[in-house]
């Protein structure tokens, strides 16, 4: 039979994993009515809904923690060390963050979509083509001479984007 000082973390736990399913679907529905409303492309939405799921994951945990009074001196080392190893990977490569971020603010208020002919204006070269796939890291954009190009959304965010009218081939006859 369980003690009567653990009943109140119980009750706790259920109420703040109640919450936390709430919450997910909540935004998870708010994120799914934006992208129907806006004509995104599902895997965007897809992607959006991880990242939702993920920082709500994260928010109950922490929140348990908190309930059960884990000993965060005990938890801190253990956690610092995993940041750490983190950390360096992230220094090493922190445009993997920066995508991520660009892809997550991209998904809201990128006014491009997937079939739009777009001009990136590089300072090195003018990058053209039809966008493909907008993916969490980067865009795919495949140009007239069906070359692939992947672009970093990070490096997308900063520079200038034109749309550029679709360049269709005339045929004979229109000119008659």
């Amino acid at each position: 039979m369980l003690e009567k000082p653990y009943i109140l973390e119980i009750i706790l736990t259920l109420i703040i994993l109640l919450v936390g399913l709430i919450t997910k679907t909540i935004l998870t529905r708010i994120a799914h009515r934006y992208s129907h409303k806006n004509n995104k492309v599902l895997q965007r939405t897809l992607i959006i809904d991880k990242l939702i799921k993920y920082s709500v994951m994260s928010l109950v945990l922490l929140a348990l923690f908190l309930i059960w009074g884990v000993n965060f001196k005990d938890v801190g080392v253990v956690v610092s060390s995993v940041f750490a190893v983190i950390g360096i990977a992230f220094f090493a490569q922190w445009s993997i963050l920066s995508n991520i971020t660009s892809g997550v603010i991209m998904f809201f208020t990128f006014p491009y979509k997937i079939g739009d002919f777009i001009m990136i204006h590089d300072k090195e070269y003018d990058y053209q083509g039809i966008i493909e796939e907008i993916r969490t890291f980067h865009i795919v954009l495949k140009t007239k001479d069906n070359q692939t190009i992947t672009y970093p959304n990070s490096l997308l965010l900063q520079k200038g984007v034109s749309i550029m009218p679709v360049q269709q081939e005339k045929n004979n006859d229109d000119l008659l």
